[in-house]
C-alpha cells in the first residue's frame, strides 16, 4: 500500500484526491498527512478525507509520516517550493496543473528532479476526457495527415470567468494569469494532440472587464454597498461548500474568496491573444476570454489532407447536446462526423479516470500517452509564461531561451 500526503486542502485537494483515496482506492493507498497554511481548512479536510492527520508544519509531515508520494493542490506560486523540497526529501510527486507559474520556477523543478532522480507527475486532467482521448485517436489513425497549424478558442462566462478575479488568481505573482493558471490546461492539449513542442510565442492582453475597467468598486461581495446593482455581486454564503471551506476557515490567515471582481489591483488580463510556432514548424492561434454569455471551447487542426473540428461546450445552448462531436472535413469534399456520448463524473468524466491511473492497484497501459511528467508541465507552463513576457515587452519570446541549461540542443 503506498503511502500519500496532501499538502493545499481546497476543493480541488479534498474533492479530487483526497476522496478518491479512500473512498475508492483505499485497498492500495493511504492518506498519511495532510498540510495546510491555514489549520483551520486543514482540519476541515481532515473531517472530509477519512480524519487523516493533519501537520502544523510541512516538514515534519514529511519526516514524521514518511510518504513516499507528496500531491501538491495548493496556490500555484507555492507549487515549486513544496515539489522541490519533496524531492529532497525523497518522495515522488503528483501535482496539479499548472505544474508552477514562470520560468524560473520550472527551471528548479526540471534541476531538483534531476539532481534527486525522483519523479514529478503533472496532472492533467484533460488528456483522460473520453472526448478528448478519442479526438487523438482520431488523428493519430492519419486522417487529416501531416498537421500544419491550429486555432483554438477558449471562453469562460460570466460566472465561471469572474470567479478567477474574486480569489488568489487574480494577482499574476499567485497565478501567472489565466495564461498560466487556466491556459496551461489548454496548451498542453494542443501538444499533446499535435505531437510537437513550442519554440517561439508572441502574445497580446488586456484588461477590459474587471479589475479598474469595473464601474463598481469594494473590498468584497459580502460587504459592498453594490450588491443590488452589480452583475457579478455572489454570495458566498449560499453555497455550502464555499462557505465551509474558506468562509467559516478566514480567522486563520484572512483569506477570503468573495473579492471585488472590480478591484485596482487586479493585474491578471481577462482578454488575451497568442501565437505560438512550434519546432517541427506548426502554427497555433489561441484566444481566452474570461466574460462572454456562454463556455466552452473550439479548437480546429488543419492537415494536409483534411480539417477537424471538435469542441466542448459547458454552458449556453449548445450545452444542452447529450453529444459531443468531431467533425472532419477531408480532401474530397467529405464531411464526417463522429457523435461521442457525453461521459458523467467530473471534469468531462476525467477526474475518475485519472485518478484510477494515480492509485489504482495497477498500472495501466498508456499507448496514447495519458499521463504527463515534468518536461509536458514545463512545455504548457513556459507557453504561458513566454505569453506574459510577450505582452509585457511587445516581443516574441524563445521558449529555449526560458529553459536556459535545459534548453533543446
Amino acid at each position: 500500500m503506498k503511502r500519500y500526503a496532501l499538502v493545499g486542502t481546497g476543493g480541488r485537494g479534498i474533492h479530487a484526491y483526497g476522496r478518491a483515496i479512500v473512498q475508492r482506492h483505499a485497498d492500495t493507498a493511504t492518506l498519511v498527512g495532510l498540510y495546510d497554511r491555514n489549520p483551520l481548512r486543514a482540519r476541515y479536510a481532515s473531517h472530509e478525507c477519512g480524519d487523516a492527520p493533519v501537520y502544523d508544519d510541512f516538514d515534519i509531515m514529511l519526516q514524521q509520516a514518511r510518504p513516499e508520494v507528496l500531491i501538491v493542490t495548493c496556490v500555484d506560486r507555492y507549487h515549486h517550493e513544496y515539489i522541490v523540497r519533496a524531492l529532497e526529501a525523497g518522495c515522488d510527486v503528483i501535482t496539479e496543473k499548472p505544474m508552477t507559474i514562470d520560468a524560473d520556477k520550472v527551471r528548479a523543478i526540471l534541476e531538483a528532479e534531476r539532481r534527486t532522480g525522483r519523479k514529478v507527475t503533472v496532472t492533467f486532467n484533460v488528456r483522460h476526457m473520453p472526448y478528448v482521448t478519442r479526438i487523438k485517436e482520431i488523428l493519430r489513425s492519419g486522417v487529416i495527415g501531416r498537421i500544419l497549424s491550429a486555432d483554438m478558442e477558449w471562453l469562460l462566462d460570466r460566472s465561471h470567468g469572474a470567479s478567477y478575479f474574486r480569489r488568489w488568481h487574480r494577482m499574476l505573482g499567485n497565478s501567472g494569469g489565466l495564461l498560466v493558471h487556466k491556459a496551461t490546461h489548454h496548451f498542453d492539449m494542443v501538444n499533446w494532440l499535435i505531437e510537437a513542442e513550442p519554440k517561439t510565442v508572441y502574445a497580446n492582453g488586456a484588461l477590459r472587464v474587471y479589475g479598474s475597467a469595473g464601474p463598481y468598486h469594494g473590498e468584497r461581495c459580502s460587504s459592498c454597498a453594490h450588491t443590488h446593482e452589480c452583475p457579478f455581486y455572489w454570495d458566498a454564503a449560499a453555497v455550502p461548500n464555499a462557505k465551509r471551506l474558506y468562509l467559516d476557515n478566514e480567522a486563520a490567515d484572512g483569506y477570503h474568496i468573495d473579492g471585488c471582481v472590480f478591484d485596482p489591483e487586479i493585474d491578471i488580463y481577462d482578454t488575451m491573444s497568442v501565437a505560438v510556432r512550434y519546432t517541427n514548424g506548426i502554427l497555433l492561434s489561441y484566444s481566452l476570454n474570461a466574460h462572454r454569455p456562454w463556455e466552452g471551447w473550439q479548437l480546429a487542426l488543419n492537415g494536409e489532407a483534411g480539417r477537424l473540428e471538435v469542441g466542448e461546450f459547458y454552458s449556453g445552448h449548445a450545452a444542452q447536446d447529450p453529444n459531443q462531436h468531431v467533425t472532419l472535413y477531408n480532401i474530397k469534399g467529405e464531411k464526417i462526423v463522429y457523435d461521442i456520448p457525453k461521459a458523467a463524473g467530473g471534469h468531462g468524466g476525467a477526474d475518475d479516470r485519472l485518478t484510477e491511473r494515480l492509485f489504482g492497484e495497477r498500472e495501466l497501459p498508456d499507448p496514447l500517452g495519458l499521463m504527463a511528467g515534468s518536461w509536458a508541465g514545463a512545455m504548457s507552463v513556459l507557453i504561458g509564461a513566454a505569453a506574459n513576457r510577450s505582452i509585457a515587452t511587445g516581443e516574441p519570446v524563445d521558449i529555449d531561451a526560458l529553459l536556459g541549461e535545459f534548453a533543446r540542443r
